[in-house]
């Protein structure tokens, strides 16, 4: 009766919520946090590296000054394509830069998300091209690999997911513009990229003991007032090695934008255009987070806000950040829900299964007969299971010990959580067949100790691999050898 769920934890699945078109699109627009613009100078080494020998040209005549990634028709006459970015030794292609825009710009609009200006939203995407290629780079130094197999399954999932046959997802992409090679590739290096980090960053937290036992410490104390937060948030990075001269410059642009916040800007469109983190073009939109899984400066300075209101500017070792409450809900009821939620049901059952000598009707018949022998305390219901039941319960008196939500299938809860500890249903018809159920007993389930540790370390481990993840990005972008050429720098 119990039901095992075997989840395939692959980045690649977190594209598939989004349409066809809009899968390719996220899978391009997900990178980590982006440079700013404000700050870059043409060449961005973190260390004077030598440059490197002279990159493969793309095209042999360049854009027309002022033409930026998307030149008109006819500038197009005479140039197939040129360089935009030289990353360390590969570069990226102004019709490569021009895809991206467009893909990102087609998914924004579709979300009805707020478009940055044309200028912005170029920077935002270079950069984001930047740290992506600089992090593949990387990927294949180490050795990272994703074999066709393994992508194979991945793409398979993805159109699983989407309720779709992997034909049908092809033929909307193709239909939309995208080439299923191009996809694929993507696919891969997103899949590339997360192992990466999962070596670089994920492995490498280290959470003690101690740090349990303060968090479960502070739990405890703070139970009854705690809340969770749905916030946003506008970063403006610190470049790694940063002169007092850059930080200056970061805190100037930082301050502009709280100002304009002030004045009535829009906080998702704001981020959009100026927030160097990963969820920029999401609007900085975070989502709901407990108090204790950020860091304690931010947690304090949203602690004094109203829905809707934002932080003055914050100053951490990533960058310069300013924070929204979008939404506040009182924890306590947020508990509730999961401590019904994780209600456990003691119960058994009489099982017949229909076979070619037992007829539905003829199960239903029997079962109702023994209804009424149990109704009528003419028989024990443990002792009827012996009897009559057609499952590995029969031989414990159809007991099936203690269940959580989720064990068996929907039928057989919606029946079991109807009755009352001593309750016996009537007859209950599911894909295994048909059945009798008494509840014995139920309890929430007080999580153990253990569980309670294990819970803490998990949020603590959230915590960390988000401010770990921002400083490695950082890390992985300012060490690459960045160079704008042309009239885009």
């Amino acid at each position: 009766m119990r039901k095992v769920c075997h989840q395939v934890h692959i980045a690649a699945l977190l594209l598939c919520a989004l349409s066809a078109g809009q899968v390719l699109a996220q899978a391009q627009a997900t990178a980590p946090a982006a440079a700013p613009a404000a700050a870059t100078p043409a060449v961005t080494p973190a260390a004077p590296p030598a440059k490197p020998a002279a990159a493969p040209a793309a095209a042999a005549t360049p854009a027309k000054p002022g033409s930026g990634f998307l030149p008109p028709a006819a500038a197009n006459a005479n140039v197939i394509d040129s360089i935009a970015v030289v990353v360390n030794d590969e570069v990226i292609t102004k019709n490569e830069v021009a895809a991206r825009l467009r893909g990102v710009e087609a998914r924004m609009k579709a979300q009805n998300a707020p478009v940055p200006e044309a200028a912005d939203l170029q920077r935002q995407v270079v950069e984001r091209m930047i740290v992506e290629r600089a992090q593949m780079q990387l990927a294949k130094e180490m050795g990272v690999k994703v074999d066709d197999a393994m992508l194979d399954r991945a793409i398979s999932r993805i159109a699983e997911q989407q309720k779709m046959s992997l034909q049908e997802m092809r033929n909307a992409m193709e239909k939309e513009g995208t080439t299923f090679v191009s996809f694929r590739e993507e696919i891969r290096n997103e899949i590339m990229m997360q192992r990466l980090r999962e070596h670089e960053v994920d492995n490498k937290i280290q959470i003690s003991d101690a740090e349990v036992d303060t968090y479960l410490a502070a739990e405890q104390a703070a139970a009854a007032e705690k809340v969770e937060m749905n916030i946003s948030q506008i970063l403006v990075r610190i470049p790694e090695n940063a002169s007092p001269e850059q930080i200056a410059a970061r805190k100037a642009r930082a301050d502009e934008v709280a100002r304009q916040l002030r004045t009535g800007a829009d906080f998702a469109k704001m981020a959009a255009t100026y927030s160097d983190s990963t969820d920029a073009l999401k609007g900085g939109e975070i989502g709901w987070r407990e108090p204790d899984r950020l860091p304690p400066m931010f947690a304090e300075a949203l602690g004094k806000l109203k829905p809707g209101q934002s932080t003055p500017v914050l100053k951490s070792t990533t960058g310069f950040h300013i924070l929204k409450m979008v939404d506040k809900r009182s924890l306590a009821e947020v508990q509730e829900k999961d401590k019904a939620a994780t209600q456990q049901t003691h119960a058994r059952h009489i099982l017949l299964k229909v076979s070619p000598t037992l007829t539905a009707n003829d199960a239903k018949r029997k079962l109702t007969e023994l209804k009424e022998r149990l109704d009528n305390n003419a028989a024990k219901f443990e002792e009827l299971a012996r009897l009559f039941s057609n499952d590995g319960s029969a031989s414990k008196g159809g007991d099936l010990g203690w269940l959580y939500p989720g064990d068996t299938v929907p039928e057989f809860e919606t029946a079991m959580n109807a009755l009352k500890p001593g309750e016996v249903s009537g007859v209950v018809e599911t894909p295994f067949g048909y059945h009798l159920i008494e509840v014995l007993e139920r309890k929430s389930d007080d999580a153990s100790k253990e569980r309670q540790r294990n819970a803490a370390r998990q949020v603590i481990r959230d915590r960390k691999l988000e401010e770990a993840t921002e400083d490695w990005a950082r890390q992985v972008r300012d060490r690459a050898y960045v160079e704008f050429r042309g009239d885009d720098k």
